[in-house]
């Protein structure tokens, strides 16, 4: 005898309830136009590898340089990008400024959209 999950119109959709429940219905438009900012801030692929470095470990400029293989002044750019939007935090070590994540939900946005794309390939 097959058992029936959530309301019975497609399997699995039971399991996405918990995480429907922490988002409203309807979130103020402020709201949905801070995520879009959010989301905008992480639409770059350098910035997605720089999110994924920063999960890893915290990092100054020269070691994403170097792990990126990108220029110096461009990693500079995408920083103060992710920086304005709230998704790094830097702390100055010397003459070295140290960035890291501000949390950790962002790192999981990024991680699930790479782990989305590559499993339709």
């Amino acid at each position: 005898m097959a058992t029936v999950t959530g309301s019975g119109a497609q399997p699995g959709l039971a399991d996405c309830a918990p995480a429907a429940e922490a988002v409203p219905a309807h979130p103020p438009q402020s709201v949905l136009t801070d995520a879009g900012d959010l989301l905008r801030a992480l639409a770059a692929p350098v910035r997605i590898a720089i999110v994924l470095q920063l999960r890893a470990a915290d990092r100054c400029v020269h070691e994403l340089v170097d792990a990126l293989d990108v220029a110096q002044p461009l990693i500079s750019q995408h920083l103060r990008v992710l920086k304005t939007a709230g998704v790094v935090q830097g702390e100055r070590r010397g003459r070295e400024v140290v960035y890291r994540l501000a949390d950790d939900h962002l790192a999981h946005i990024v991680v699930d959209a790479v782990a989305h794309v590559q499993e339709g390939k």
